[in-house]
């Protein structure tokens, strides 16, 4: 994981109005959100393992991805660049189980916290720069 300096850092404002901002340059809420805070991720490879992250916390209101209305004020994070090498295949140590297909159905990484070759890290910090100038100062 790299961190990123960026205007967006302690920026407070509404959930819903960030959301749609970053939509427009292909981030998404990632996985890991809950009520308290959330990230939106951006892959910057095709392979889906190197991405840009713009973490935030939620500071008023509820979140919630699936309501209509939605009135979570959040303050946004130092953005960061992680990479995540997973095994290809499938995996040599998997166990046949009954109830555990429904939830073990991945790899572990090889590597959560994988070395960012430095072409990755300019491309995040070009995405970067490019949706910082979606919000007004």
């Amino acid at each position: 994981m790299i961190p990123l300096s960026s205007k967006l850092e302690s920026r407070e404002q509404e959930f819903v109005d960030v959301m749609k901002l970053l939509e427009e340059h292909q981030f998404s809420l990632g996985g890991n959100w809950d009520y308290q805070h959330g990230s939106f991720d951006r892959y910057l490879d095709e392979a889906h393992k190197v991405w840009l992250r713009i973490p935030f916390s939620v500071i008023h209101g509820h979140l919630d991805d699936q309501a209509e209305v939605n009135d979570a004020t959040i303050r946004i994070g130092q953005p960061y660049v992680l990479k995540h090498v997973y095994n290809e295949g499938l995996d040599p140590e998997a166990q046949v189980q009954t109830l555990g297909g429904l939830i073990n159905q991945f790899q572990s990484p090889v590597d959560s916290d994988a070395p960012i070759e430095q072409h990755w890290l300019d491309e995040a910090q070009t995405k970067l720069e490019q949706v910082e100038r979606l919000f007004p100062n």
